[in-house]
């Protein structure tokens, strides 16, 4: 049975190196102190780890490392969604193989026009008949342009081999639809930090979150304080991290969250072209928003 994914789990990034190669060693080291962490597991190869700026070879090198370096118990997703069904399926082997406990099968995108109800929900259907490990439907629609509405949810979650769902359209109101049409054990996760206490309200189990690659701790206290429904603490804690969540991954994204790791003491480095690395200007917002929220700790 795989592990339950009531916790937090951070979107990990992909380091590279100055030359823009894999750093696979710092993605062990990062790993080994999220291991000294509450966190429940890792996401790899999400859309936080620059998945379509990723080589085949790449995204199965960043999976086997995630997996060698993981604590035990530790939940451990794949982020197998290609545009292809059959790659799709390809990639959710590769990572049953390596011992993943869940694939995160993003919307495919691409021809959008045709991207109807009944062509995801036999897309996913598909994918879910031919793997050997629980898929997690991930809907991303500032990113894909491509939403999973409830109706669709609904249909899929009948499937025995679809366990859940990553919703990060920040849309409150759907993931209350979502969750009101899906049965009691459908494992919904928002990917949107601004979100956390509400959604954990309706009945989410937890949260996927790019802002808990540098700031882990704070994004589990609040995942524990709205589990034990203290609604003081939660809301504390939800207002806390709101700025960071909004300035740093939603207006700067991979680049401002791999400069705030850098700021933490864990190791970001560069993001993939084409993203742009941030200017200095930008550098200092993102160090006075970490310092409203938590000790920084510039690497020298």
């Amino acid at each position: 049975m795989p592990i339950q994914l009531n916790g937090i789990i951070p979107a990990l990034t992909t380091p590279f190196d100055d030359r823009g190669a894999l750093a696979l060693g710092r993605l062990r080291e990062n790993i080994a102190r999220y291991n000294q962490t509450g966190l429940l597991g890792y996401l790899a190869v999400g859309s936080t780890g620059e998945s379509v700026l990723l080589e085949r070879m790449e995204f199965e090198k960043v999976l086997a490392a995630v997996r060698e370096t993981a604590a035990p118990g530790r939940a451990l997703i794949a982020g197998t969604g290609v545009d292809s069904t059959a790659e799709t399926i390809s990639r959710t082997e590769v990572a049953a193989k390596l011992g993943f406990d869940y694939a995160l099968v993003k919307t495919p995108y691409f021809f959008k026009p045709m991207m109807k109800p009944e062509i995801l929900v036999e897309h996913y259907r598909r994918v879910a008949d031919a793997s050997r490990i629980p898929i997690l439907l991930y809907s991303v629609p500032q990113f894909t342009g491509v939403a999973l509405e409830a109706d669709v949810v609904a249909r899929l979650a009948e499937h025995p081999n679809i366990a859940g769902m990553k919703d990060s359209s920040g849309n409150v109101d759907r993931v209350g639809a979502i969750l009101a049409s899906v049965p009691g054990n459908f494992q919904l996760l928002t990917g949107a930090a601004t979100t956390v206490y509400p959604c954990m309200v309706l009945g989410a189990k937890g949260a996927i979150l790019a802002l808990a690659d540098f700031l882990p701790e704070l994004c589990v206290t609040l995942h524990a304080a709205a589990a034990a429904h203290d609604s003081a603490k939660s809301l504390e804690l939800q207002r806390r991290i709101m700025p960071a969540s909004r300035e740093i991954v939603g207006a700067k994204g991979i680049a401002g969250v791999k400069y705030a790791m850098d700021c933490r003491g864990y190791y970001g480095g560069p993001a993939r072209r084409p993203l742009a690395p941030l200017d200095e200007t930008q550098k200092r917002e993102v160090e006075s928003l970490l310092a409203a929220v938590a000790p920084v700790t510039v690497r020298t």
